[in-house]
């Protein structure tokens, strides 16, 4: 892994397209290298029995199911409205 310094923090802000006070660039690259440092252990770790995991926690659907029910007929649907061609909703033109 390389070293972090003040160039590869000015990089990755460059990048981020974020600016980094000169008052903060010691402590960002102090931070960052640690980080680095933690993340880097986890490479350490034996994870060769280990299961892909999709979610930390259980999943299941709390959606209700679906119930279909006749809809409305057209006529009743489009006899409110203020304008219509056809069997659509004439709308004001956005654009």
């Amino acid at each position: 892994m390389e070293k972090i310094d003040r160039k590869t923090v000015n990089y990755l802000a460059k990048l981020a397209r974020i600016r980094i006070d000169e008052t903060q660039m010691d402590s960002i690259v102090s931070d960052l290298a640690t980080i680095i440092s933690y993340v880097s252990q986890l490479n350490q770790i034996n994870t060769e029995d280990v299961q892909p995991a999709k979610h930390v926690l259980p999943f299941h659907n709390i959606s209700r199911k679906d119930n279909t029910k006749p809809s409305l007929p057209l006529e009743d649907v489009l006899k409110n409205a203020p304008e219509k061609t056809g069997n659509f909703f004439k709308v004001p033109k956005i654009i």
